[in-house]
């Protein structure tokens, strides 16, 4: 005789709670702070961690240390699972079968991976809108570097949405202009470049080469950045002495030694009145620095996620125009 039971599909023993346990507990390597993420409790996560290691035949997360460490397997299910939930989001949104979105009402997670480069104002004030105007959603900010693959992970669902600035943006993605900045330094008050004598012809380009250089990290490794690939195009090099990612760092460094950074006015003009920092122009041409959003194809047409496209655009048109707070 036949047994019918184990001809059951996989599918039939997992509902969807269950691959959220999996995806939080994995993410956040403990059952207490997954218990806290999911508003339960940590018998219950733990119990349903237990179920989970039945299905998948593996142990998930084991001893490491003071703490837990996720296995091999339990990191390759980590994007599908998140995947699998993103999806499953759009697909029974209300909003989604209707074409409309309702923000006050969606309780979706909105996902951002951005560089600081903009603006420091311009990440508080998209969390301060999203949560003005959709009170419900979650927020999670990620952070561009040399680890992030963000065309994999905009690919696999795992951002919504990626914000930068890019000589040339990646062909295959949508993308939306943001705003454009121009090119200035900001050097400590005693730089020779802020003096009268050393800002203005004494300022040359090369003695804007010679000088010592902070920069940011790239967003992926062995990339030159933006203003490194822009000299390099002209067949100039500087002379960066510091990478840092952390950027909203740079100008208390800045403030304390001759380091030169090269960026947009628009950063630059946050910290001239709160720091003892000058804005001069910068002897090299470089053109506008342009920040664009970008998104996948898969999502394109998903009304919450142009809404929270329109609402980024929307955000960083205010920071940059002349009556900003």
């Amino acid at each position: 005789m036949i047994n019918r039971m184990a001809q059951r599909p996989i599918t039939a023993k997992i509902d969807l709670h269950l691959v959220k346990v999996l995806h939080t507990v994995i993410a956040e390597r403990s059952v207490s702070r997954a218990a806290m993420r999911l508003r339960s409790t940590q018998p219950m996560v733990s119990a349903q961690l237990k179920r989970l290691r039945e299905l998948t035949g593996d142990a998930l997360l084991v001893r490491s240390g003071q703490g837990l460490a996720p296995t091999d397997a339990a990191l390759a299910m980590l994007e599908p699972a998140a995947r699998l939930l993103r999806d499953a989001e759009l697909l029974f949104a209300p909003q989604q079968r209707s074409g409309a979105f309702d923000p006050a009402s969606a309780c979706l997670s909105f996902r951002i991976a951005a560089s600081d480069y903009l603006d420091p104002l311009f990440l508080p004030r998209i969390v301060e809108r999203l949560k003005r105007e959709a009170p419900q959603a979650q927020v999670e900010l990620h952070p561009l570097s040399a680890e992030i693959d963000y065309r994999r992970k905009l690919a696999a669902g795992d951002v919504d949405l990626v914000i930068g600035n890019w000589l040339r943006p990646p062909e295959e993605l949508h993308m939306g202009r943001l705003i454009s900045d121009d090119i200035v330094c900001l050097v400590a008050s005693d730089h020779p470049a802020a003096s009268g004598r050393g800002g203005g012809r004494g300022w040359t380009v090369e003695r804007y080469l010679d000088s010592e250089h902070v920069a940011p990290m790239a967003f992926h490794a062995g990339a030159p950045g933006v203003i490194d690939e822009h000299l390099a195009a002209q067949g100039l090099q500087r002379n960066v002495v510091v990478r840092s990612s952390h950027f909203s760092l740079i100008p208390l460094m800045v403030q304390r030694s001759w380091l030169v950074l090269t960026t947009g006015r628009l950063f630059c003009s946050r910290y001239v009145d709160a720091l003892d920092l000058r804005i001069v122009r910068c002897p090299v041409q470089f053109p506008p620095l342009t920040y664009y959003q970008l998104w996948h194809d898969r999502t394109h047409a998903a009304p919450p996620l142009r809404w929270l496209r329109e609402t980024v655009r929307d955000v960083a048109r205010q920071l940059s125009s002349p009556e900003r707070a």
